[in-house]
This record gives structure tokens, C-alpha cells and sequence, in this order.
């Protein structure tokens, strides 16, 4: 506590451009009596004395200069602001940890605490990783899909109990590229996945058991086959002579190989009651056979569990908008589940012809000048939709409402 002269003395030692005028030490400050009486607290008087001595730098100066030095914690707490006691708001806040997935190499950044560390994309390193993260306690685990090297990592920490999710690797870049980072490095793409799941909290989805992974290991593996036996066709119609019988063996041992995963594929959906229920209810569509069938099964487990429009969106045959003030573009598809999608488009050129409801559906939009794509299209999401509810309801497609 300053007297006036000690504050009237020391005006020439204040700082230059400290005038004093609207300085928050000015207001009035009040403290309580004995008697639990708020009182004046004395301050100096006399010319020069609008605020108190300060040294440069020193604790009291800048202590001082804070609105709400004179304020209680109460009184503090009562406002919203944090005191010297209070906790910290990062410290209620659940932690979103983000992995950047390698070959051997897995990348983690935890928000909003900031820890980063590294550990090896291995058993031992998944060990190392799940007692690290049991001690953060995190809200969700995200991670970009990597070209399969995150399966292990997913399992490992999904059979620990940990809260992990998978999003597209499409969605983690855009996410940077709004924030303005166009660097990329392990580091800074494990921080940029942290914060993705801090600011968009993508929803937490059951993942797939052992059996339904190697359901859907089966039906890629097929789509591959078919893949390389298509390439050896074509590469025939072009290739000379002499080398046409080596491709022709080739073609032969591809379609045996497609042929004893057709019968693993039926082998192993008949083992499962849901799956064998689900298979026949499909396959009572004209149209779908054990193809397709095998795909949405082993490809869209949420077949039945969505909406129309939600499975629509899901594979990706959902129109999007593409309207801007007065201008009106024209509805697009794109995205969703592509190896769905090919299978789904040969499905329907059969349907359109072997399914009468589907045929008038394609006919009605041909009649109304609809390109043959568009109306292609628009029938695929008819069948997906009819296909939905028929699992969803338990009923084969005799007695859908299409």
C-alpha cells in the first residue's frame, strides 16, 4: 500500500504512454470487514496518483493490470472464468487421438493434451499403443483408411475395448486443406486426424467379426479374379498368334480359381443362419442372383438397418444436388462403395428385362426422355431400395410393393 507522496514522487519513474486514464486499477475496490462488511479499500490520492507504482516486469505490475485482481474466486467462478483453482477446460474435455497408419510405422497425436509419440506397426507395437491409450481414456480412436495396413492395428485395439473408428482417407485431406495445412508429413497428418475426430465426431459403427471379414476377403478376392481374367481377354484380341495358346491357359486356370470361390462363397454363407436367410430372401428377386447377393452381404452389412435414401447414399447412386442461387445443375452420383456399385449395374441390366416391375420403371423414364444412363441409374437405386426393404422386412420379393 502506497500513501499520496510516495505516488506523487515516483510519476517521473512511470512508464512512457502509461497515462493512467481508463486503467482498471482506477475503479473502486472492496474488501470485507470483521463484521462481513464490504469496505473501501484506501487508495492514493493527490495529482499523478491515478494508478499505483509499478516497476517494469515485476510480478505486481502485471497482477494488477487484470480486471479481476480485486475479484473473489467465487466471484470469478460465479462469471465463467476460470480461476487459479479451478480446473481447466481441457482438462474436462474427452481426448480424440488420431493414428497415421504405414507398413510399419504408426503415428499418434492425442487433442487436446498435444502428446505425440510413435510406435511399430506390429504385435508388440499394438500392445505398447493400447496401454497408452488406456491411460488417455480417449473419446474415439480415428483412423484413415490405408490400403489394408490398418486392419490389424483396428482389431487389435477393437478387442481391447478402445472406442476406434475408420473414415476415408478422402475426407482426413480435404479436412487439412480447410484448415489451411498443405504440408504433409506423419506427424502433422496424425494431428490433423486428431483433430478431425475432435471436430466432426464421426459416429462409432460396430465393426465387422471374423466371420464377415472373411466373407468380404472372398468376394474381393473374386472381383480380382474376374478382373485379371477380363484383362487376358482383352489382351488377346490384340496379342499375336504365338502366345495366344499361353493365354488361353491362363483364362482356363483364372475361371477354375472364380469357380472354387463361387463354391467357398456358398459354402460359407449357408454356415451362418442369418447370412443363409438374408441369401435367399435376395435371390428371390428376379434379377439377383448369387452374385450380387454374396456382394451385399458380404459388402453392405447395413442392408435392411438404413432408410431408402441412406442406402442409396451409401453405395452411391443417390442423385446430388448441384444448384447455386438461380442456377439449377444438373443431379449427379459419385462416391459410395464402387465394387458394390459394378456389380449392382450388371444385376440391373438383367433385372430390366427378367423383372416386370423394374422394366416398366425403366420404360416410364426412356418414354420421358431420360438418357438410357440416367435411367439405368434411377433403376439401380429402384432395385437397392426394393432389395433394402425386403431384408428389412423379412419378405421375399413376392410380396414387395414396388
Amino acid at each position: 500500500m502506497y500513501d499520496g507522496r510516495e505516488a506523487a514522487a515516483s510519476t517521473s519513474r512511470r512508464p512512457k504512454g502509461g497515462s493512467g486514464r481508463g486503467s482498471a486499477t482506477t475503479r473502486p475496490c472492496l474488501i470485507e470487514g470483521k463484521q462481513g462488511k464490504k469496505l473501501p479499500r484506501s487508495r492514493p490520492q493527490g495529482p499523478g496518483a491515478a494508478e499505483p507504482v509499478e516497476e517494469r516486469g515485476s510480478l505486481r505490475s502485471r497482477r494488477r493490470r487484470s480486471p479481476d485482481t480485486c475479484k473473489s474466486q467465487p466471484e470469478l467462478a460465479s462469471q465463467g472464468r476460470a480461476g487459479p483453482s479451478s480446473p481447466s477446460k481441457a482438462s474436462n474435455t474427452m481426448s480424440n487421438v488420431g493414428i497415421d497408419v504405414a507398413k510399419s510405422r504408426l503415428d499418434v497425436a492425442a487433442r487436446p493434451t498435444g502428446e505425440q509419440f510413435a510406435v511399430d506397426n506390429d504385435e508388440a507395437g499394438h500392445q505398447e499403443l493400447i496401454k497408452r491409450l488406456k491411460r488417455l481414456k480417449p473419446e474415439r480412436i480415428v483412423l484413415e483408411a490405408s490400403g489394408g495396413y490398418e486392419i490389424a492395428v483396428v482389431q487389435a485395439l477393437a478387442g481391447a475395448g478402445l472406442p476406434v473408428v475408420v473414415v476415408n482417407a478422402r475426407q482426413i485431406r480435404q479436412f487439412a486443406q480447410a484448415l489451411g495445412k498443405l504440408a504433409k508429413t506423419d506427424s502433422i497428418d496424425a494431428h490433423v486426424i486428431a483433430q478431425f475426430g475432435e471436430a466432426i465426431r464421426p459416429d462409432l459403427r460396430p465393426l465387422p467379426d471374423q466371420a464377415q471379414r472373411e466373407l468380404e476377403a472372398l468376394v474381393v478376392r473374386r472381383r480380382q479374379l474376374v478382373d485379371m481374367r477380363s484383362a487376358e481377354q482383352k489382351r488377346k484380341q490384340t496379342a499375336p498368334e504365338i502366345i495366344h495358346e499361353n493365354i488361353d491357359a491362363m483364362i482356363k486356370f483364372l475361371s477354375q480359381q472364380i469357380d472354387d470361390l463361387d463354391h467357398d462363397l456358398e459354402k460359407t454363407i449357408r454356415s451362418s443362419p442369418i447370412w443363409r436367410e438374408s441369401n435367399d430372401l435376395l435371390q428371390s428377386a428376379p434379377g439377383v442372383g448369387p452374385v450380387l447377393s454374396a456382394t451385399l452381404t458380404a459388402l453392405v452389412p447395413e442392408l435392411g438397418k438404413l432408410n431408402r435414401k441412406q442406402i442409396a447414399a451409401l453405395v452411391g447412386v443417390a442423385p446430388l444436388n448441384n444448384d447455386s442461387g438461380a442456377h439449377v445443375g444438373k443431379r449427379t452420383t459419385w462416391g459410395g462403395r464402387a465394387a458394390v456399385r459394378g456389380v449392382l449395374y450388371m444385376a440391373t441390366l438383367t433385372a430390366r428385362h427378367r423383372n416386370p416391375p423394374l422394366a416398366a420403371f425403366y420404360n416410364r423414364l426412356i418414354e420421358r426422355g431420360k438418357p438410357k444412363l440416367v435411367a439405368i441409374i434411377a433403376t439401380m437405386r429402384k432395385l437397392l431400395t426394393v432389395l433394402n426393404a425386403m431384408v428389412r422386412q423379412g419378405r421375399p420379393f413376392a410380396l414387395q410393393s414396388t
